[in-house]
């Protein structure tokens, strides 16, 4: 096991920059991103589920391109989500988030997500009131945008490698949001102790994975 733990440091050492440079990213959009950027992050995020997150993005590229991220029905998205696996629920999810935050083709959508005090407000939020988010997805978009660094992404590679590594008993899949936040917690402690920065460690583990940095 513990070899296991400095093949992670080791990743770690080898991507910290790289990873720095994309957290970065982040931060900018949080200080600096118009209501359009945050908005096009949230319809990446619906789009990741059973789905890889370059696809998602390429769809998101797909509808910008095609004018269709502020108008066009559901069917009509649906038609330009070939990317993405289950791209008729998306497509609606994608047109129900934009009823709820678009006016006139135009989001608003900085203000409120800026109006909650802590991650986990936040992301009880979106799961409740964005169909097509879960507490994954809100996580995804709540690290993505740079409004707080302390929500882990729970994928399947995630879940899978916290189990291998011993950190989690059983890799859970179906996770309730009082079991999300209890590995979240649990990953926490692991960042902690192997000396990973929280806000890195998802990457860490992705890259042990599919050996890309990305989103």
């Amino acid at each position: 096991m513990k070899d296991s733990w400095l093949e992670l440091f080791s990743i770690y050492l080898e991507i910290k920059d790289s990873v720095g440079q994309r957290l970065s990213d982040f931060r900018r959009l949080k200080t600096y991103g118009s209501d359009a950027e945050i908005f096009e992050e949230l319809v990446f995020c619906l789009l990741t589920p059973q789905s890889r997150a370059r696809q998602a993005e390429k769809a998101v590229e797909i509808l910008k391109k095609e004018h269709l991220l502020y108008k066009g029905d559901a069917q009509k998205l649906s038609s330009r989500l070939n990317v993405v696996r289950f791209k008729n629920h998306k497509a609606q999810y994608i047109c129900d988030a934009r009823a709820m935050f678009c006016r006139n083709e135009m989001p608003d959508i900085k203000k409120k997500i800026d109006s909650f005090a802590g991650s986990i407000e936040l992301r009880d939020w979106l799961s409740g009131n964005i169909m097509g988010i879960g507490y994954k997805e809100a996580s995804h978009f709540v690290r993505n945008t740079g409004f707080f660094t302390d929500a882990a992404i729970l994928d399947r590679h995630i879940i899978r490698n916290l189990n291998s590594l011993g950190v989690l008993e059983k890799a859970e899949t179906n996770l309730t949001r009082k079991n999300y936040l209890d590995i979240e917690k649990t990953m926490k402690g692991f960042s902690n102790s192997i000396g990973i920065p929280m806000d890195y460690l998802d990457f860490v583990l992705m890259y042990k994975d599919t050996g890309d940095i990305f989103k």
